[in-house]
């Protein structure tokens, strides 16, 4: 089931709320909920014929086959046997048009509904996704075109949807949505979003061409290295660097979301008690709340129950939106530095499975993504390599020699005299991975004098600064040594560092002078 290659021409998004009326507002929720049936019919349509090919012969012969062409080609007969295909989709979705929701949604935008379907089906199908959701009540809030032809479109400075035309509601002068209003626009995205419990509705346009560049954010020139991990990023070029956690000024709030969930499950429980079990007591005496009963239930969730909802859903939404903010910064600070950004491939489901609360309050994953799309738009170069060809945890660049850490191993100190914070020696060593995923370990001995200041600088500033973090730092940024000599090295005003203490207290085998 090999994937298609579709050649994109460069595009940019720019968002504009709409002036919706009550009855507008009507119209559209309709067309949402019309667009959420025939999702959902096409995705169970799409995993009806996928559970065809799986089962039919031709199948598994074609995946005994060894890859390559005709490997291809088999399983693309298969699917074309079973009519599983995006454009096979696009068939299906015409004939169940032909019913009350082809009075609500157009074709192109049943084509795009049925093409999402069967992306989602298809991940199913290359193993990046164990199932697929079907949608509930209004949870669908885009619909998007094809075109700025026909369906949803974009004319005169208004949303124009058969019947419906929408102004966009525009207060203050934006350089960014201007560049955008004078771009040729490809097609449309109608957005949906709930905020203190209304609705609001906005109009992106996917515009042909370059994003708008503020000046402050000039792309840089030179070779960038990153050391991504839960919580944290390490960052280092030829003259900078940098150690900090994601998202370092967000308020997190975690307490408050928590007392909020004890509150929603205090209501549920009080007002659907059937659907719970009896309260268990064990052998202490301790009273242990029931569990939800494994069946299908019918909910009564109060209106007290629905505004602490809403209050938890509108604190999370404005703090992913900081945190957005953040990355956006970050990521603008990074192709400030150099045009060549490198850092490891890394598993975020794993970051995920092993430290759940970091991830969820600093979402790694989803810097880097933000960082891909900047730089793609940018044409800046991102190269991410594999970790067991380099292990630059693991590896010294001076005597290259590899030797394994515990994660719990916030120092890199080695016998020839290397004595650095692990992730920004990690980042260091980013900077000299080639295309072939090898590091230059002659590359980085040339470069360490230069940088070995850099990165102490780097060290100090993130441990000794508090960085809004109200006087706490990270365990993972490991103890910057206290002496004045590291201190004066650090600042170029001694020419000699003759020692340096370590964190237990021992004097480490040396520090290269320079």
């Amino acid at each position: 089931m090999p994937r298609q290659n579709r050649s994109k021409t460069p595009s940019f998004i720019v968002e504009m709320p709409l002036v919706v009326s009550n009855k507008d507002a009507g119209v559209l929720s309709s067309r949402f909920e019309a667009g959420r049936q025939l999702y959902n019919a096409c995705l169970g349509e799409a995993m009806r014929r996928q559970k065809l090919v799986k089962q039919s012969k031709k199948y598994q012969e074609a995946r005994a086959f060894k890859k390559g062409k005709a490997r291809t080609v088999a399983f693309k007969e298969v699917n074309q046997a079973y009519g599983y295909s995006e454009y096979d989709l696009h068939s299906y979705c015409t004939t169940i048009r032909n019913s009350w929701i082809g009075e609500h949604i157009d074709s192109n935008t049943a084509q795009k509904l049925a093409t999402r379907a069967f992306n989602a089906s298809e991940k199913v199908a290359f193993g990046q996704a164990k199932k697929v959701r079907f949608k509930g009540k209004n949870q669908i809030d885009s619909l998007e075109g094809k075109t700025n032809k026909t369906g949803i479109r974009w004319i005169n400075e208004t949303l124009v949807w058969g019947n419906l035309q929408l102004k966009p509601h525009l207060t203050t002068y934006d350089p960014v949505v201007t560049h955008g209003r004078h771009s040729r626009v490809k097609y449309v995205r109608l957005v949906r979003r709930r905020i203190n419990g209304k609705t609001f509705y906005y109009a992106q346009l996917v515009c042909e061409g370059k994003p708008f560049q503020k000046p402050k954010n000039r792309i840089g020139q030179g070779v960038v290295g990153l050391d991504i991990g839960p919580s944290t990023i390490a960052i280092v070029s030829d003259e900078f660097g940098k150690l900090t956690l994601f998202a370092s000024e967000l308020k997190l709030a975690s307490n408050k979301i928590r007392q909020l969930q004890r509150k929603m499950e205090r209501s549920r429980r009080a007002n659907n008690p059937k659907n719970y079990n009896p309260d268990l007591v064990n052998k202490r005496g301790q009273k242990k709340k029931g569990t939800i009963k494994k069946s299908r239930h019918s909910w009564n969730n109060s209106r007290s129950y629905q505004k602490v909802r809403t209050a938890k859903a509108n604190l999370e939404r404005k703090l992913a939106a900081h945190r957005k903010s953040l990355h956006g910064k970050l990521v603008n600070e990074i192709l400030s530095l150099g045009d060549n950004i490198k850092l490891e491939k890394l598993s975020y489901k794993s970051f995920q499975k092993n430290y759940g609360k970091s991830v969820v309050k600093r979402a790694p994953g989803e810097f880097v993504l933000h960082l891909k799309r900047k730089a793609e738009s940018a044409d800046v170069n991102v190269m991410e390599f594999s970790t067991k060809t380099t292990k630059l945890s693991q590896t010294c660049h001076q005597c290259e020699s590899v030797k394994k850490k515990n994660l719990s191993d916030r120092i890199h100190q080695c016998d020839c005299g290397i004595y650095c914070q692990r992730d920004l020696y990690s980042a260091f060593l980013a900077k000299f991975v080639d295309e072939k995923e090898l590091l230059q370990a002659n590359q980085a001995r040339d470069a360490w004098l230069g940088s070995e200041p850099i990165l102490y600088a780097a060290w100090r500033q993130a441990t000794q600064t508090n960085l809004r973090l109200g006087g706490r730092v990270p365990s993972s940024f490991g103890k910057f040594p206290e002496s004045e000599r590291v201190a004066a090295k650090v600042l170029n005003v001694d020419a000699r560092v003759l020692g340096c203490c370590t964190n237990s207290g021992e004097p480490s085998r040396g520090i290269k002078t320079f």
